[in-house]
């Protein structure tokens, strides 16, 4: 009696040739629908599921393979004398290949016109049914749903006879870890609660890595099926090494900040904070103040920006040692120029698709935190002078920066800027005014005439005091200290302008 395949795919690249091939080694294929047609099209011989079921396919092809006559030759034990008995009285032969992949529910919710009949409609069943009914049998029957994986079964087959326990253990862990994914595709689709009671995330292997954050982690970089574009995991990588893992974490802080502008805007990021940030009418003139606002530390850094790379540009950020160029696009000049050198990395990324995922996840000792996307900006804020003097119209730009740079700044975060960039930032420290002081003695002279902006409220006067003392004009914050009092009466006292947001922006 010859050895049977089960043959059901939607993806049917390859399948042809691997049916043939299986029917050379003295398979039977059983299929439906589309397979069975396209195989019978390139002269497969093929038997009809319907055939083996005596029983047709009904209420529109949502009933194919759900019968004992398909699953009792899937899961049915090779070897074991009472599954055999019982198979042979009701007469169910055995599946010894299954090669099955699953409607194309992600391709089909993908499309911007989809109807959620639709999309119900591409709830595959009976696929996963008998995927996981092959998986679980794995040490009798080869399940295959991956296309990469028919040369390999080929091979053994072919070697063999059989393939080994061990790639049938590997592949039914391969078709698990899918069906796991796919339902957690659907289950998100239709889930409309904001924290469900358990949450089942999907990503795709894009590439491992070198090591993680130092040479003794291994680590990978996975990315979401349906993610935005506006992302490092959809950057297209022109030139350069691979991406490290350090890379990515600077490279993804840089672009979130690069997204907060509609002016051409330069970014430059170490260590996931930022050291520089430029706007301007060019990108040339972003990238200059963004340069000038830390030369020392953009050394190693990453830089963002939001508009396409020219010539002159290019020829500045050649000049520099840089780890990674992320913009939209780079003129063929600017390619030339920066391709000289060998290592440093240049991404494209699509400006155009700016949404961000509305949650960010992370990952703790035995969990994962999950919040909203802090997407608040200056134009969603309750906006309150809180001092006598109110800002300058040049003051009111240089707040709204600042407060659009601060939010990415690791906590506690003071940044001092004026209307054009960034002069000083300090990031990470224990107390405010540690931050503070950080930001103003980078900043230096040119604090004189420029702005302060906090992610939180000040728990006491000092660090005003400090913006005094600096020649700070004006400060930005979110207000709601007990003693918020003490510091509107030290800079009313001063001549400072101090602005409320009633909104924090604290970044652990």
């Amino acid at each position: 009696m010859a050895k049977r395949a089960l043959i059901s795919v939607s993806n049917k690249e390859g399948i042809v040739e691997f049916a043939k091939e299986l029917v050379a080694l003295g398979y039977e294929i059983l299929s439906t629908g589309g397979t069975k047609k396209l195989l019978q099209e390139n002269n497969v011989p093929v038997t009809g599921v319907d055939e083996v079921t005596k029983f047709p396919e009904i209420l529109d092809g949502r009933v194919k393979t759900l019968n004992p006559m398909i699953h009792g030759g899937l899961l049915g034990k090779f070897d074991d004398p009472s599954h055999q008995a019982q198979m042979k009285e009701h007469g169910i032969e055995p599946i010894e290949i299954v090669c099955v992949n699953l409607y194309p529910f992600v391709e089909t919710i993908s499309k911007p016109d989809v109807t959620y009949e639709d999309a119900i409609e591409n709830i595959d069943i009976g696929g996963p049914t008998m995927l996981r009914a092959a998986a679980k049998n794995h040490q009798y029957v080869t399940v295959i749903v991956d296309s990469s994986d028919y040369e390999t079964v080929l091979e053994e087959l072919k070697a063999n006879g059989a393939t080994t326990f061990e790639t049938r253990k590997k592949l039914a862990a391969k078709v698990f870890r899918h069906t796991a994914s796919y339902d957690a595709y659907i289950s998100n689709y239709l889930t409309e609660e904001q924290f469900p009671e358990s949450l089942t995330l999907t990503y795709e292997l894009k590439q491992t890595l070198r090591y993680g954050e130092n040479p003794h982690q291994k680590a990978a970089f996975y990315k979401k099926r349906l993610g935005s574009d506006f992302s490092l995991a959809y950057a297209t990588q022109l030139h350069g090494k691979e991406l490290s893992y350090n890379n990515i974490q600077d490279g993804n802080a840089a672009l979130q900040i690069a997204k907060e502008f509609k002016v051409p805007a330069a970014v430059a990021v170490k260590h996931m904070n930022p050291c520089g940030v430029g706007i301007g009418k060019t990108i040339e003139e972003a990238f200059d103040r963004a340069y000038e606002a830390d030369p020392v530390s953009i050394f190693g850094g990453i830089i963002a920006l939001n508009r396409e790379v020219d010539a002159a540009t290019a020829e500045k950020l050649s000049k520099i040692f840089l780890e990674i160029i992320i913009a939209p696009s780079f003129t063929e000049k600017a390619l030339e120029i920066l391709t000289n050198k060998k290592n440093i990395r240049l991404l494209t990324i699509n400006f155009s698709q700016e949404k961000k995922d509305p949650f960010k996840v992370v990952s703790v000792e035995g969990g994962l935190l999950v919040q909203e996307e802090d997407t608040y900006g200056f134009e969603d804020a309750d906006i309150k002078v809180v001092t006598d003097r109110e800002p300058t119209e040049e003051e009111w730009e240089a707040l709204k920066l600042g407060w659009a740079v601060v939010k990415h700044v690791k906590s506690n975060a003071i940044v001092v800027n004026n209307k054009e960039m960034t002069l000083g930032i300090g990031a990470g420290q224990m107390n405010r005014v540690g931050s503070a002081k950080i930001a103003i003695e980078q900043a230096g002279e040119k604090a004189k005439g420029a702005v302060m902006a906090s992610d939180a409220f000040f728990p006491m006067p000092d660090t005003v005091e400090e913006a005094i003392k600096a020649g700070i004009t004006a400060i930005i914050q979110p207000g709601g200290s007990i003693r918020d009092q003490d510091s509107i009466d030290a800079a009313n006292k001063a001549g400072i302008a101090m602005v409320f947001t009633g909104v924090r922006h604290f970044k652990h």
